[in-house]
Order: C-alpha cells, then structure tokens, then sequence
C-alpha cells in the first residue's frame, strides 16, 4: 500500500464519525467559533475540543484566535486533496483480472 492510501484510509476512519462530518459541514458553509458549534451539538467543551483536535491533527481544520474567541475553519487545500483523491478513485480505468 502507498504512503498516500494509508493516509486517506486513517482519514476516512476519522471521517467515519457522524459528529466530526457534521462540523465539517458545517465549516464548508462560515467559520466558526467553539461556541457556536458547541449550541449546534449540544455537547460539551471538553467533547468539542476532542473532535477539533482529530480534525486539526489529520490538516480538515485550522484555527484562528480573535481576542478570547478561537475560530474553526475548513482547511481548504486539504479538503480539496481529499476530494481530488476520491475523484479519482470514481475515474480510474482498472481492469478486473
């Protein structure tokens, strides 16, 4: 297996839990701040900030302080590679032997 299908299989595990999807769908739309997706998910801080983590440490989010504020957005060029890479799974010409 290549580096890079070892890298996209550990971030689908990561894309795997429903919460984290939702709060990439939710940063595809605006930039966020913790508060505001801790009201959309009713969870807690210390919940929200582990799924922001996994999310920050495989590149899908960056963040931003702005005073006492920290914001969360997509990290763009990153989430395109994932789409690139998934674009090209459905265009591949393999034969199956």
């Amino acid at each position: 297996m290549t580096e890079e299908v070892t890298y996209y299989a550990e971030l689908f595990k990561v894309l795997s839990d429903e919460t984290r999807l939702k709060i990439l769908q939710l940063l595809s739309k605006n930039q966020l701040c913790a508060c505001d997706l801790i009201e959309e998910f009713n969870i807690t801080q210390p919940t929200l900030s582990y799924h922001m983590k996994i999310l920050r440490d495989k590149n899908l989010v960056v963040t931003q302080r702005e005073g006492n504020r920290v914001l969360y957005a997509l990290d763009k060029e990153n989430v395109d590679a994932l789409i690139s890479f998934i674009q090209s799974i459905g265009t591949s010409k393999h034969s199956v032997s």
